[in-house]
């Protein structure tokens, strides 16, 4: 039975870009599980499968209902355990608890900073109502004014990630020879920030960038079956 995934959308909906939902997508792609998309905008979450999750992804796997991408990824290892290993033991689950702690208080942040006006941009009228209103009365200010902050934060935010590019130094992937789940915590909030903005958040040579790349071209070139934002 094809598992059935909700991704997040705006108004176009070949171009889903939330990074948790890319997340429980590579990890679905990892396993070799075949499974279709139901795309979803901000104001439709509250209804999927009868109000089961205020968030996004949510996954139904037959009469299984699972929400939460890290706690989608541990269904899928305990669930198909014959298919390719997302964690390679409870020292992975425990590792990637760490890398997802890290990703989203050190990528997401800045992430958010740099695409938030192009993310708005990527709602409908009445969605993009919606997440102005929500995103401001988070911020405290205006979209425009958050965005206005990223030039001033990119140096940073670069030097931020040297931990995973001295660690790339030594292997091609978070998860050593080849990836694991850890390593699509982090491609999410990369490929997030590919989709919604054309702002340029790392160097070409960098070894974070080349790691992406690597990435982007996992399970037949799966990231890139979503352009990069113009």
């Amino acid at each position: 039975m094809t598992i059935l995934l909700y991704d997040l959308v705006g108004h176009n909906e070949s171009r889903p870009f939330s990074p948790h939902c890319w997340k429980a997508t590579m990890a679905l792609a990892h396993k070799g599980l075949e499974f279709s998309t139901a795309p979803t905008r901000f104001l439709e979450v509250p209804a999927i499968e009868g109000g089961f999750s205020k968030t996004v992804p949510v996954i139904r796997d037959g009469d299984k209902v699972v929400t939460d991408s890290f706690a989608i990824a541990l269904y899928l290892e305990e669930a198909y355990p014959d298919r390719p290993t997302l964690f390679g033991g409870e020292g992975g689950k425990a590792m990637a608890r760490f890398i997802e702690r890290w990703s989203q208080s050190t990528i997401h942040p800045y992430v958010t900073t740099a695409a938030l006006v192009d993310l708005h941009a990527m709602q409908d009228e009445e969605n993009a109502s919606y997440f102005r209103k929500s995103r401001e009365q988070r911020f405290g200010k205006r979209l425009e004014d958050v965005v206005a902050a990223r030039d001033a934060g990119l140096a940073t935010f670069r030097a931020t990630l040297e931990p995973l590019r001295s660690m790339l130094s030594y292997q091609p992937f978070i998860g050593g020879a080849s990836p694991l789940f850890a390593d699509y915590i982090v491609f999410g909030a990369l490929q997030w920030a590919r989709i919604a903005s054309p702002y340029k958040l790392l160097e070409d040579g960098d070894a974070v960038a080349r790691w992406f790349t690597r990435c982007l071209d996992l399970h037949g070139g799966l990231g890139r079956k979503v352009a990069a934002a113009a």
